[in-house]
């Protein structure tokens, strides 16, 4: 009986590990905060962009910012590795940082597919929701 639920808890720790997928801005740092994310596509499928709008991320919180380093990039990891991209913008409301936002381009089909299959990670491991556009 103990062999079996170590088999089955096994089983799900792998699943949870294959699925798990994070953000970083800082490597080694994870951001908590999910982010509103907006695909776009060429009609041809060639190439795409993805915009991530992240409020209030924890990296832009005092105890993060000034102790941990700086933002240099936005690191999506998961089991096939890193996703990154240097396109990041800081939005200040009364001069406080109030989100970032991130555009990453994918120039190919095998880059498409690639972050798709990181977005389906990382939305199991978040939570979101794909809803397309009408």
């Amino acid at each position: 009986m103990d062999e079996k639920k170590s088999q089955k808890n096994n089983k799900m720790d792998e699943k949870i590990r294959q699925s798990s997928a994070s953000i970083q801005f800082v490597k080694g740092i994870l951001e908590k905060v999910v982010p509103e994310v907006y695909l776009t596509r060429s009609r041809d499928g060639g190439t795409g962009k993805a915009k991530f709008k992240f409020i209030n991320p924890n990296i832009l919180d005092e105890s993060t910012l000034f102790n941990d380093g700086e933002i240099t990039g936005m690191y999506m990891i998961d089991i096939e590795g890193i996703i990154e991209t240097s396109n990041i913008i800081a939005i200040f409301k009364f001069g406080q940082p109030e989100s970032l936002e991130a555009i990453y381009t994918m120039y190919s089909l095998k880059e498409w597919d690639r972050f798709m299959r990181f977005m389906d990670r990382y939305s199991l491991s978040n939570g979101l929701l794909f809803r397309k556009t009408e």
